[in-house]
């Protein structure tokens, strides 16, 4: 035994050995290519003086030229800067990538373990001195004060660049519970507020726009600057995994909260104190072909069986726009014959230049979705309806169909390929820069980009966080209250199954067993199918397809709720197909991600529901499979309807 053991510590030894080896080989490459990108970039931008005002010359000539001057009018400015551009910078301008920074904030110049992403996007230096872009996407939130720190270290090295181009920072959002990579990023310093779907329960746009605002705030002391939300997109199709995302599946409703929304975060009109709002997806990705998501090839179709197209238009129609979005997002899917041949929308001429600039006049920024044209590690290009295209052909089609921004990649090279065989115009590539500069200058960040620790304050600010859960106790829907079993008394004997202990024992005695509670109260989870054979990372942890309990996880959930009145509380993500749980329940609650205090709160009475569903809860799978994609309250015997909600 002892020889064995002697063997497998060799073995263990060898291998820790090898993975050593192997890290140091790539540690010197890593710093080397950094070393080579770093010595691209010159001196940091020094201060000038004139007629009393101070300004950066980000050019380093020594002299006030229009583009750093902040008293100019924007359009000078933009036409100033773009003429001191090479094709290279245009280029860099073009992509709008992810980012990711270590734990104290530092720039990822050289990939750990410890931080996963690191190892597998380009560093930094890469990106900026190199390629010479200048919007990111950043995925990370260790800290406020690391966060500023790393917009900082960031917007030094972008200064140091020829012309001092600074960074735009963009997120996905960042005040919800949940988290999964690609759509949401729990940020735990910021204040806590539901899904945009707890939001729908409201009814309350003045509380969105609330919402938005103090969102902005907390944004801008961090740096970020564009907002890659909201999604105007409807909740047509109660199999998509994107629901929680959307407003519901009421178009005049989501309209409503859309516009508020964008106000909110941008104000009147885009300005200095602005975040910039990437509404998306237009023409609205609802409607998915089976509900399957179209980041995966599993769901490349979006499908309109009530031919209602026109009716996913009406958030952006009557909603983003008139807020005056500053930037748009079309989705990944195929809008099955719909246009002049099926693509994907980013990719489709009809949807971003004959229907988005020509016939709905938008002349804002329009960036794709992340990663359609090459392989990302946790997914393959996006690019349906293309995939038979190379790279190039990709990027030529999304620029030949009006986009301005290719996001999740950082494909310079195939842009300047492109210019260089006379297959794409400079004058083409300067349309989208011209767009894309002139939201920079407008919000500021060519005059002071860079933070200072008196942004933290934002975060010490109470009102915030009250704001957020009044939000969260306002998004709570009761959907069932037999004999009005609720509110339940405090001090009662309760077992829980899913809702935190230490947090209900400040309303109840906590039992171990069901035999020795009073009541049960059991949280659960919309369920979702396992993903498709061979999907990647991103795939296998997208909650899509079924809606309803396998029979065995529904067998153990009623033998609970047999054994005492249970009280069910339902997160929904994607409206759960529940009929048999909630006709054994005793009471039955919709919660759309948030705080187990606040679920307790209203249990034990101390508030009164007030929220109404957003969505129809279907009675059963059939049902769903029956009503068509692109249609909203269209499922037969819905268990509960669009607008339901008790009250105590």
């Amino acid at each position: 035994m002892k020889k064995f053991f002697k063997i497998l510590l060799y073995i263990l030894a060898g291998i820790i050995f090898l993975l050593a080896v192997t890290y140091l080989f790539f540690f010197i490459r890593w710093e080397k290519a950094s070393s080579e990108n770093m010595a691209l970039l010159g001196p940091e931008a020094p201060l000038i003086t004139v007629e009393g005002h101070t300004f950066r010359d980000l050019n380093k000539n020594r002299k006030l030229d229009i583009y750093e001057d902040s008293r100019q009018p924007v359009d000078s400015r933009v036409e100033d800067l773009i003429a001191r551009m090479n094709i290279e910078e245009k280029a860099g301008m073009l992509f709008f990538h992810m980012m990711v920074m270590d734990g104290d904030g530092s720039l990822s110049e050289i990939p750990t373990f410890s931080n996963p992403f690191s190892l597998v996007l380009e560093s930094p230096s890469s990106q900026i001195a190199r390629k010479l872009m200048n919007h990111f996407n950043i995925l990370e939130a260790p800290s406020a004060k690391a966060m500023i720190k790393w917009n900082n270290e960031l917007q030094k090295m972008a200064e140091r660049t020829r012309l001092g181009i600074p960074i735009t920072v963009g997120s996905d959002p960042r005040h919800g519970k949940g988290m999964n990579i690609g759509t949401a990023i729990s940020t735990r310093f910021f204040s806590r507020w539901p899904s945009p779907l707890g939001l729908a329960a409201t009814r309350d746009s003045s509380l969105v726009h609330e919402f938005a605002d103090i969102a902005r705030q907390e944004y801008l002391a961090v740096g970020i600057r564009v907002a890659l939300h909201p999604m105007a997109d409807l909740a047509t199709e109660p199999r998509w995994a994107r629901v929680n995302g959307t407003f519901g599946e009421d178009a005049c409703l989501s309209a409503k909260l859309t516009g508020a929304y964008v106000l909110g975060f941008q104000g009147d009109s885009l300005t200095n104190t602005s975040v910039a709002c990437m509404s998306k997806h237009f023409s609205g990705g609802g409607p998915q072909e089976d509900g399957w998501d179209a980041h995966f090839a599993s769901g490349p179709g979006q499908v309109y069986p009530g031919n209602n197209f026109d009716y996913h238009l009406i958030p952006f129609t009557e909603g983003a726009f008139p807020a005056g979005t500053a930037m748009i997002m079309p989705y990944y899917g195929i809008p099955k014959g719909q246009t002049s041949e099926d693509v994907g929308f980013a990719f489709n001429k009809d949807i971003i230049t004959g229907l988005l600039r020509d016939s709905l006049g938008f002349n804002g920024v329009v960036c794709t979705d992340w990663a359609i044209v090459t392989d990302m590690f946790i997914k393959e290009a996006a690019a349906w309806g293309v995939e038979h295209f190379s790279e190039k052909e990709r990027v030529k089609k999304i620029f030949d169909a009006g986009c301005d921004m290719i996001g999740g990649d950082s494909r310079t090279d195939l842009v300047l390929e492109l210019v260089n065989e006379g297959r794409l115009a400079e004058s083409r590539i300067d349309v989208s820069v011209r767009r894309i500069l002139k939201v920079k200058f407008i919000l500021g960040i060519f005059d002071n980009p860079y933070l200072d620790d008196n942004q933290m304050s934002v975060f010490e600010n109470q009102t915030f966080k009250v704001k957020g859960k009044e939000a969260q106790r306002k998004s709570m829907v009761l959907l069932k209250n037999e004999s009005d079993f609720l509110p339940l008394d405090k001090g009662i004997k309760v077992y829980s199954a899913g809702i935190d202990k230490e947090i209900l024992s400040e309303y109840a005695e906590v039992v171990k067993t069901p035999d020795d509670a009073d009541v049960i109260i059991q949280k659960l989870a919309t369920p979702t199918s396992p993903p498709p054979e061979g999907a990647g990372f991103l795939e296998n942890i997208f909650p899509q397809g079924r809606l309803d309990f396998p029979e065995d996880e529904l067998s153990e959930i009623l033998n609970l709720i047999n054994k005492k009145p249970t009280v069910t509380v339902l997160t929904i993500d994607r409206p759960p197909v529940v009929p048999e749980i909630a006709k054994a329940s005793k009471a039955l609650v919709a919660e759309f991600e948030i705080e187990d205090d606040i679920i307790c709160e209203m249990i034990f009475g101390e508030f009164n529901p007030s929220g109404k569903l957003p969505i129809e809860i279907p009675s059963s799978m059939q049902a769903v499979e029956k009503q068509f994609e692109d249609m909203p309250y269209d499922s037969e015997n819905p268990l509960y309807p669009f607008g339901h909600g008790l009250t105590f």
